[in-house]
């Protein structure tokens, strides 16, 4: 009885002494969690992508200063692929091979996307995509922040058609020459065609990245509006949106009579431009800086804190804008994926995340989905004269993305959730 009695003593001290140590050893790994940001910093793309990065980098820091994930501080690793596409792969491939990051944020346009998209498959990485795009797409590793077709492109050019929007009877599409504006066009041409809108009252141009001069394609949309009721539907991206603003100013192009929405231009574009010439044309995103909602409130002020602890240049005339939002909910969902998991391992933060939600800066609450599309509201703004935009229209709830447009021949019976 008294040998018995000691065996059990001895377990039970043993036991106890093992469950101490366990939590113990886990408590002392405080090594950092590698984060990616892979953003131009340089070339065409900086202007809209040097504010992601510093994003990103604000939310990390506010992380850390939570107590980070997992009890372990989060290590940012930031590289520049310099607007180069072919360098993001490269970029890419160190990030996940070299450096071992747990996820990566980054790229803005299309063809970067699809540029990395191979190396995250081969190599099984994370990558969380903060931009609007023009769908077509559900990797497994990849979950899309911004919004897909049915959560910008269509419901912005239905509400140009609507006569609350100005009626227009014809669209001229004009966008930056690579894969978003083309495939967003190529969607947008059949929706329109749904609407009885033809091909003779649509317009389509199309200019490379960098482009300046944009003198004889305002002049050429004067000239088409002649022919009745006009919009001009904008997916040029970068640096372009500069002259191409300023030309609209200049030949007086105004939205009282030629409407111009934008799906790549938001605050961060206009600022530095006088857009007292351009008030009145609209942007259609899923965010705007000017809502009002106590967590945009509380978004904004820890923006501005951040530019100015870190010194960033611009200062107080810096800017949030949607993909800036963007950024902010997926590493709060990567963050939120990690814990509930109790690992960082991708496989395990691809199965934990489905179902996070995060109350937004929008003022609502969004969801990731099975097909890894966020659930979005959509707004359309009109830009102010501060450079600011009122909204104008938006959803009452959020919208379930819709990856696979229904306007593209082929799409039916497509996956509706990653395998």
């Amino acid at each position: 009885m008294q040998r018995r009695t000691l065996l059990k003593l001895a377990t039970l001290a043993g036991a106890s002494t093992l469950a101490g140590r366990i939590p113990l050893a886990f408590a002392q790994d405080k090594t950092p969690i590698k984060i990616g940001i892979l953003h131009s910093l340089s070339g065409t793309m900086a202007i809209s992508e040097t504010s992601l990065k510093d994003v990103a980098l604000m939310t990390i820091a506010q992380i850390n200063a939570e107590g980070g994930v997992l009890g372990r501080p989060l290590e940012p690793v930031v590289v520049d692929p310099a607007s180069n596409w072919p360098l993001f792969a490269e970029r890419a491939r160190q990030l996940l091979t070299q450096d071992k990051v747990a996820a990566v944020f980054g790229c803005w346009t299309s063809v970067s996307r699809k540029s990395v998209l191979p190396v995250f498959e081969e190599l099984n990485g994370l990558l969380f995509y903060p931009v609007q795009y023009e769908g077509e797409e559900m990797s497994r590793n990849v979950f899309y922040t911004g919004a897909a077709p049915n959560q910008q492109a269509i419901p912005a050019v239905e509400y140009l058609l609507s006569e609350e929007g100005g009626g227009a009877k014809r669209i001229f599409l004009l966008g930056t020459d690579y894969v978003y504006p083309r495939t967003t066009n190529q969607i947008l041409r059949s929706f329109l065609h749904s609407r009885g809108i033809q091909d003779s009252d649509i317009q389509e141009v199309y200019t490379p990245f960098g482009h300046a001069d944009y003198q004889t394609i305002v002049a050429d949309i004067k000239q088409f509006a002649q022919g009745g009721p006009t919009a001009v539907v904008s997916t040029i991206n970068g640096d372009s949106n500069v002259p191409f603003y300023r030309e609209l100013g200049n030949q007086g192009l105004r939205a009282q009579d030629v409407p111009v929405v934008a799906f790549s231009v938001g605050e961060e574009e206009l600022r530095g431009i006088d857009t007292a010439p351009l008030v009145g044309h609209l942007a259609a995103w899923n965010y705007f800086m000017s809502v009002e909602n106590d967590t945009n409130a509380a978004f904004k002020k820890q923006w501005f804190d951040y530019v100015k602890s870190a010194g960033l240049p611009g200062g107080e005339q810096r800017v949030t804008n949607d993909p800036m939002e963007a950024t902010w909910v997926g590493l709060q969902l990567w963050k939120q994926a990690a814990e509930k998991a109790g690992s960082v391992a991708v496989d395990d933060v691809r199965r934990a995340i489905i179902g996070q939600s995060v109350a937004a800066p929008s003022g609502f609450t969004l969801t990731m989905d099975g097909n890894h599309h966020l659930h979005k509201p959509v707004m359309i703004g009109e830009i102010q004269a501060d450079g600011q935009f009122e909204v104008v229209w938006s959803t009452p709830e959020v919208v379930r993305a819709q990856p696979w447009s229904p306007f593209i021949p082929g799409n039916e019976g497509k996956p509706d959730v990653v395998s």
